[in-house]
């Protein structure tokens, strides 16, 4: 089960913290993905991490301004969000899969329930 939170709402280029924690001792084992998705849009990738922490990934969008990392003895991944943009503007989900990074939302197996992050102009 993974838990999200940290969003809310923020003016353009202010900065959030988001984390997402799971109740799991298996954590380490999972590659972990931010994705997002604002009304009446698909579901994006956002960000990935690898399983040991060495490997991110992020969607041209966003860098330069997001980091991704995680703490595998807490069972947490984070996203710190710089320099928003009302286009940022979306509910943010994490996600776990087992094996590699990949930006395909229907390859993870596991999702948190969402947080939303309204950037106002």
């Amino acid at each position: 089960q993974l838990q999200a939170s940290g969003g809310g709402l923020v003016q353009a280029g202010g900065s959030l913290r988001l984390s997402c924690t799971a109740s799991t001792r298996t954590f380490g084992n999972y590659a972990m993905g931010w994705f997002r998705q604002a009304p009446g849009k698909e579901r994006e990738f956002v960000t990935g991490i690898s399983a040991s922490g060495v490997n991110t990934y992020y969607a041209d969008f966003v860098k330069g301004r997001f980091t991704i990392s995680r703490d595998n003895a807490k069972g947490t991944v984070y996203l710190q969000m710089n320099s928003l943009k009302p286009e940022d503007t979306a509910l943010h989900y994490c996600a776990a899969k087992s094996r590699l990074v990949t930006a395909t939302a229907n390859e993870y197996d596991y999702w948190g329930q969402g947080t939303q992050v309204t950037v106002s102009s």
